[in-house]
């Protein structure tokens, strides 16, 4: 990877998408825009001044946790190498490696600690 920042995205996970859409997007001076994002439902993405800064989903089956939070991506070279890695490691694989459509590979690690966070393998461009 290149030498910038590896948190490449974050997101919030929310049971009510309106009202926290409303929330940051007046806080922040952000703007909301909904896309369909098939068996997930609406995915918002958060703007500002036109470009992609953050996005907001609906809890899925396999989202980690109990209520809304925010989490990160971190962008890797090799998502498989650091599904195999984390169990030696003292963590764990909380979902494992997929491909998301035009976005890259993804999959949810846990520290020892049981921190969370979503390991991804950008698209090449």
């Amino acid at each position: 990877m290149t030498e910038q920042n590896p948190f490449i995205w974050h997101e919030l996970v929310t049971l009510d998408q309106k009202r926290s859409g409303v929330f940051f997007s007046h806080l922040f001076g952000w703007t909301c825009k909904e896309v369909d994002a098939g068996p997930f439902g609406i995915y918002t993405l958060f703007q500002k001044n036109g470009r992609d800064v953050a996005g907001m989903m609906n809890p899925t089956p396999e989202t980690p946790g109990k209520g809304p939070f925010w989490h990160s991506y971190i962008a890797v070279e090799d998502v498989e190498d650091c599904a195999r890695r984390a169990p030696s490691l003292g963590g764990s694989v909380i979902v494992p490696p997929h491909d998301v459509p035009d976005v890259g590979r993804i999959c949810i690690v846990a520290d020892p600690t049981g921190a969370i966070t979503h390991v991804m393998q950008p698209l090449s461009k």
